[in-house]
């Protein structure tokens, strides 16, 4: 199992807030890694760094060994860097499959190509043919045909993760992918996640439930006030006494 994102002393201040305090994380190949902490103290600011939504001030961040620093989103998009958002925002008017097709590169788009090869009817096929494959992994097959505004709230976070996983993504950030979802919805949620790991996937999860979510992630960072303190086992960072200070104050 080989390290995928590596960020080291990574830093980012907002004027005399530093939000991001020199975090070095390790997040390996076919895990699902958990980000906690109580709010304001740099969660959602790292991950925006990570995936270059901002500039760091400091440190580096790498994938798959690779210098991506600085990059610009659609660039370390590209790479299979990808991540949804706490609200998702889907293309609300097109059905789910057409939000899941919307995310596939597809080189039949090229004009020159589609005149003169006529690629782009069999590309087209199996992109329909892998988006249903996906919406099957994830619990929407029979909700395909659907407006993704008639989804529910849990629905529609599934179909975020599945247009990453049409992507291509190797790496997918998510920021609370079960906030504001009944219990029992948030646990099928997850356990979609884990099993997306066989698909090759790597997951790095902020969430604030952490009693739901712990069971199944692999590893655990806390953070408070821009660094990391505490890392390791879920159970071991939420027994550890600077983590629990942290949340029962």
């Amino acid at each position: 199992m080989k390290d995928l994102l590596l960020t080291n002393n990574l830093t980012k201040a907002f004027g005399g807030l530093v939000a991001v305090n020199e975090v070095s994380l390790t997040i390996r190949e076919n895990t699902f890694t958990l980000l906690i902490g109580p709010n304001g103290c740099g969660k959602t600011t790292l991950l925006n760094v990570c995936t270059g939504v901002l500039r760091p001030d400091g440190g580096e961040v790498k994938l798959e060994g690779k210098d991506i620093t600085g990059w610009s989103p659609e660039s370390i998009y590209e790479l299979g860097f990808v991540r949804t958002f706490q609200i998702p925002m889907p293309f609300l008017s097109l059905t789910v499959l057409d939000n899941v097709l919307s995310a596939m590169r597809n080189p039949g788009e090229s004009p020159l190509k589609a005149i003169a090869k006529r690629t782009w009817v069999k590309e087209e096929e199996k992109n329909v043919e892998r988006a249903l494959e996906i919406l099957w992994r994830v619990g929407l097959s029979r909700e395909w045909d659907k407006p993704a505004y008639s989804l529910g709230g849990a629905q529609l976070k599934m179909l975020e993760i599945s247009r990453s996983l049409a992507s291509g993504a190797k790496l997918v950030a998510l920021d609370e992918p079960i906030g504001g979802v009944d219990p029992i919805y948030a646990d099928e949620i997850l356990t979609y996640i884990t099993s997306l790991k066989s698909y090759g996937l790597t997951f790095l999860v902020i969430e604030h439930r952490i009693d739901i979510a712990a069971p199944y992630a692999d590893y655990a960072y806390a953070m408070d006030r821009g660094s990391v303190i505490s890392q390791g086992k879920p159970q071991d960072v939420l027994n550890d006494p600077k983590v629990v200070e942290v949340y029962l104050g």
